[in-house]
């Protein structure tokens, strides 16, 4: 079983950036491919971001279309974290931001993630 904890989320203002982080409690954590997902009332959840297992820190990295200009992710397996750098933020970005993990490789769909956090609260007031 691995357990994720999202933080770091919060209320800002337009523009301004935040750094969202998700630690991980296993022994393995470079063997996961690990996702932020973002959900904002009454949508659908959308993946925002996949950062593939590989060798070191380097792994396959995919950022949605919508926000690959203002967000990054980014991994320390050393940490067993994952970070999720979002700036220019926008009201459109508020939502629940979930980190979540699975063995397969990035592309894969939601329901394919065998562990999610609990997520953390990102509010943009414009």
């Amino acid at each position: 079983q691995v357990q994720l904890v999202e933080s770091g989320g919060g209320s800002v203002q337009a523009g301004q950036s935040l750094t969202l982080s998700c630690t991980a409690s296993t022994l393995t954590f470079s063997s996961y491919t690990m996702s932020w997902f973002r959900q904002a009332p009454g949508k659908k959840r959308e993946e925002v971001s996949c950062i593939g297992w590989g060798h070191g820190n380097t792994g396959e990295i995919h950022v949605t279309e919508s926000v690959k200009d203002r967000f990054t992710t980014s991994r320390d397996n050393a940490k067993n974290m994952v970070y999720l750098r979002m700036n220019s933020l926008k009201p459109e970005d508020t939502a629940v931001y979930y980190c979540a993990a699975t063995v397969r490789r990035c592309g894969a769909m939601d329901i394919d993630y065998e562990f999610w956090g609990q997520g953390t609260q990102v509010t943009v007031s414009s």
